[in-house]
């Protein structure tokens, strides 16, 4: 668990709680755990076997990060698909998966927040109960704010 001062404005209560709610759903394949806003991050975890320093793995993830924050803007388009009043609408969006060769990443959006978790190869079944306790931290977390 990284223990420096956030980018953001998560708390130290909700790091450890989105850190536990990922290891306990995702296990030893765990790679990372990153929180993002549309304008800053934090590294919440990181296996230790993955990079030599903290600053090489920001400098890596702040380029996955770059990239899931398109989901952001893309949240008007999700709304418009999910809701559709003919019944072909396919549900309220809940979590993205990218596939790759040696792992995946998994992005959970709620509001103007989300995380981002990367793993080894698994059990696709472990991320829809990862995804789903985020989230659930995540919307606990929005709406406490408001």
């Amino acid at each position: 668990m990284n223990t420096e001062t956030y980018s953001t404005t998560i708390s130290n209560d909700m790091a450890t709680s989105l850190v536990s709610a990922a290891r306990t759903s995702l296990g030893d394949t765990l790679r990372s755990v990153v929180y993002f806003t549309p304008s800053a991050f934090d590294v919440l975890y990181l296996r230790q076997d993955l990079y030599d320093s903290s600053d090489a793995a920001r400098t890596v993830k702040e380029q996955l990060v770059e990239l899931e924050r398109v989901g952001f803007a893309e949240a008007p388009v999700r709304t418009t698909i999910t809701h559709q009043d003919d019944g072909t609408g396919i549900g309220p969006y809940e979590f993205t998966i990218r596939f790759h060769e040696d792992g995946f990443v998994i992005r959970v959006l709620e509001g103007d927040v989300g995380t981002i978790l990367t793993t080894d190869s698994m059990d696709l079944n472990a991320f829809e109960d990862a995804a789903t306790a985020v989230r659930r931290l995540l919307a606990d977390e929005s709406s406490d704010g408001e």
